[in-house]
């Protein structure tokens, strides 16, 4: 019965505590809504940015000494023993044999430096597939090799190359002797990420084995796909343990993604920070508006909680009562900001509103990823850290002596 009592009084409410309560819907939609955007934007990068690394190089690679990223990589022999030894430690792995030569492009108007990548029919096209913007991919793998090249849309632009044209790559060969090649450029690419943009051109294998005369087991190293970036890690240092016992892949190493990109992961990394600074900041800023209200709702009640102590009801129950009412503010306001949140993650996601500098940010535009499993964990914990914070304040409750409010006019 005083519970009863308690929750028909606490419904009424005077113009002042109106007014407080509208301030702390307010203040809960705005934090929980920029927790949201927080979330969504740090899952976001996380995934682009990982899916368009993973898009150049793979999930782990490996090379000699100089991988990838050296203009001229050192030679690994394709044997079907070591294709058996990178297999054996992860089921599903796929494995893309590639080379890279440093070649430059000369044009009539200028000259330029890439990486011309060669692969094979086992390499994956899906990223390159969806960052095509003009033409079609090479065609690799064919029985009779093209002389097909893929190139960025920054290339394109600097040396006014567009599809069908011919152009002239310049190299340096095995003897130090230069050699030219001509290519036909069949399609352009815009990954978003200028700093690969700006070097990686992709042919037929085979175009960059007869240009190092190489034969056609002989290949600059293995890109391997696994089901889960999360794995690449692991999977890099245990092969790295098969490929030193083993006498016959002496001089390899396996690199994983994050290790072959190490400044952007730890920069994809530092985003974590960032986003938990954010989450605190805004669960402080709703702390304090939420126990302002539940204050003002005690202190307004001070008579009512006096009457109900001698009615004998106790303080972890008067408590109970002013929390309920404050939780009921509380989620009002979680309505609100999921409401504003989810509409704002929406709105960039179809209609990209914020753009990126791609130069600083490897994206054009800023990245929304929120899936259910987070949203939710989000507005549970936020309702839990609120409600267990307020319990504090609320404390104010056990200080009330009957004797002396009941008195009080």
């Amino acid at each position: 019965m005083p519970l009863l009592i308690a929750l028909r009084m606490s419904r009424s409410s005077s113009d002042n505590k109106g007014v407080m309560e509208r301030v702390a819907v307010i203040s809960v939609a705005l934090s929980l809504t920029v927790m949201i955007l927080a979330l969504a934007v740090m899952l976001g990068f996380k995934r682009e940015v990982s899916q368009k690394v993973a898009g150049f190089s793979a999930h782990v690679v490996v090379c000699g000494v100089r991988g990838l990223e050296s203009p001229d990589a050192d030679v690994v022999q394709r044997t079907t023993h070591l294709d058996s030894l990178i297999r054996s430690l992860a089921d599903n792995v796929v494995l893309a044999p590639y080379a890279a030569k440093g070649g430059i492009v000369r044009t009539a108007d200028a000259v330029e430096g890439v990486l011309l990548k060669g692969v094979g029919s086992e390499f994956d096209w899906s990223s390159f597939r969806e960052w095509l913007v003009e033409g079609d991919l090479p065609r690799v793998g064919d029985s009779i090799r093209t002389k097909d090249i893929l190139i960025s849309r920054n290339l394109s632009d600097r040396q006014r190359l567009y599809v069908g044209d011919k152009v002239e790559l310049l190299f340096v060969g095995n003897d130090d002797r230069p050699r030219r090649d001509r290519f036909r450029v069949s399609g352009i690419y815009a990954s978003g990420m200028d700093e690969m943009d700006d070097k990686i051109t992709m042919t037929d294998i085979r175009n960059v084995q007869r240009l190092s005369s190489w034969g056609k087991d002989s290949i600059s190293g293995y890109e391997i796909r696994l089901e889960r970036l999360d794995d690449a890690e692991q999977f890099a240092y245990d092969l790295n343990l098969l490929l030193e016992e083993d006498s016959e892949t002496a001089g390899l190493v396996a690199y994983s993604l994050q290790e072959h990109y190490p400044n952007i992961f730890d920069w994809l990394r530092a985003h974590d920070v960032n986003a938990v600074v954010i989450w605190v900041v805004m669960l402080i800023v709703a702390f304090f508006n939420m126990a302002s209200v539940l204050l003002i709702l005690v202190l307004e009640r001070t008579r009512m909680v006096g009457l109900l102590k001698v009615l004998g009801m106790r303080n972890l129950s008067l408590r109970m009562v002013f929390l309920y009412r404050a939780a009921f503010v509380a989620i009002r306001g979680l309505l609100w900001g999921n409401a504003i949140g989810l509409s704002l993650c929406l709105l960039q996601h179809y209609f990209h509103v914020v753009k990126l500098d791609a130069e600083g940010y490897l994206l054009s535009e800023v990245p929304i990823v929120l899936d259910f499993g987070s949203w939710l964990l989000l507005n549970v914990g936020f309702m839990i850290a609120i409600v267990a914070l307020l319990i504090i304040p609320a404390g104010i409750i056990s200080t009330v002596k009957p004797e002396e409010t009941i008195r009080y006019e």
